[in-house]
């Protein structure tokens, strides 16, 4: 390793690869986890993932840009709602997205990228801007559309303050009796009133 690498603290031969860019985007995910939004810096991450705070920059631009592509990257694990729109009988849909919901904020594989995503939509309007935007595009929107009619689009933000409301009691939170109920608890509970959302009467 040459002095200058030393120096620089980038990887040798780390280039612009894929996965230097996928190294960046773990250790950011990791750093608005443990430090927040406001306590992440580009100059951390770079420190984190092995490479020049230049590298991060000629990547993602900023902090703001590197948050977007940490919520737009392929494993993010909202997307994964989606999947369950067209899976089953339009009756039980509410039931089908709160059991997904659930599960993704259960597994320990996708848990911690919710937890900093929503930790940083939380603490600061940038973030919460960008997580908003990403969720009118890949989630709600598709959802109003699948729904139809005048009222999809406010149907599909009924449903997605419930699911946030989740997030924040149970997984972030931790508030009782919310993280004492079981998975099925939480599904019988909270699936008729995010049907009710989708497809009953809202008389508003």
């Amino acid at each position: 390793m040459t002095e200058q690498t030393k120096r620089s603290g980038r990887r040798r031969g780390s280039g612009e690869s894929p996965q230097t860019r996928e190294a960046i985007l773990a250790a950011a995910l990791g750093a608005f986890e443990e430090k927040g939004y406001g306590g992440t810096t580009i100059r951390g991450v770079a420190t984190a993932a092995g490479v020049d705070p230049a590298l991060v920059m000629h990547f993602f631009g900023s902090k703001d840009g590197l948050f977007d592509a940490a919520i737009r990257g392929p494993g993010m694990p909202l997307r994964r709602l989606r999947e369950v729109i067209d899976a089953g009988p339009p009756a039980e849909l509410g039931e089908r997205l709160i059991r997904r919901y659930l599960s993704l904020w259960d597994d320990p594989a996708t848990a911690p990228r919710l937890r900093a995503v929503m930790q940083a939509a939380t603490s600061a309007p940038a973030a919460g801007q960008i997580l908003r935007d990403f969720m009118v595009a890949e989630i709600l929107r598709p959802l109003a559309e699948h729904l139809g009619g005048d009222d999809g689009e406010t149907r599909a933000v009924l449903v997605a303050s419930q699911m946030i409301g989740v997030a924040l009691t149970r997984y972030l939170l931790h508030v009782e009796p919310m993280t004492a109920l079981s998975t099925e608890q939480v599904t019988a509970a909270l699936g008729p009133t995010v049907q009710r959302y989708l497809t009953g009467d809202l008389t508003i």
